[in-house]
């Protein structure tokens, strides 16, 4: 039998950089098993040019993406959503709206790249160690034995991944 395709969305305020960030990264990184999508409590209607340009960089994905409010995803013709993940604090406080089938959910908090102001250097370090972030976050998330583990030990393990810092090998990239 197959292993299910899971469908993952990720929440910020603003969906212009962090959450499309996550998107690009779990679609390319758990390709087959995950389907990722991305939204906002309040878009800002565009995607930030420095995520894009930090996805290229990488080697992921940067075109096709938008900045959409979480309302696409709570119609009954929406995908239904095995995970939810807040990537911004702000959005982790809001009142969401009520997601069809209960899915998983958990905040994984990552500082707002977009919010930094300085020079064009510190404000691509900052998307650079967003991405860093969210991938090494990611790349746990996927290689947990979804199949195989209870709810809530799973929820568990999230939980875990959303208070993680930069601990894993990803420094070179």
């Amino acid at each position: 039998m197959p292993e299910p395709v899971y469908n993952v969305l990720f929440l910020c305020t603003g969906n212009s950089a962090r959450s499309i960030l996550a998107e690009s990264i779990l679609n390319t990184e758990g390709k087959g098993r995950f389907r990722a999508f991305s939204a906002g409590s309040n878009p800002k209607g565009t995607v930030h040019p420095l995520a894009l340009r930090e996805l290229k960089s990488r080697g992921y994905p940067a075109d096709g993406f938008s900045s959409k409010g979480w309302d696409v995803f709570a119609t009954p013709d929406a995908p239904q959503m095995d995970f939810i993940f807040t990537v911004c604090d702000s959005a982790a406080g809001e009142a969401c709206p009520v997601w069809p089938g209960h899915p998983m959910t958990a905040h994984w908090g990552v500082a707002d790249p977009a919010a930094v102001e300085g020079s064009e250097f510190e404000k691509e370090r900052a998307f650079a160690e967003a991405a860093r972030f969210l991938k090494n976050r990611i790349m746990a998330f996927i290689s947990l034995p979804l199949t195989s583990i209870d709810r809530m030990a799973l929820h568990s393990h999230l939980d875990e991944i959303g208070r993680m810092n930069d601990v894993t090998a990803d420094r070179a990239s």
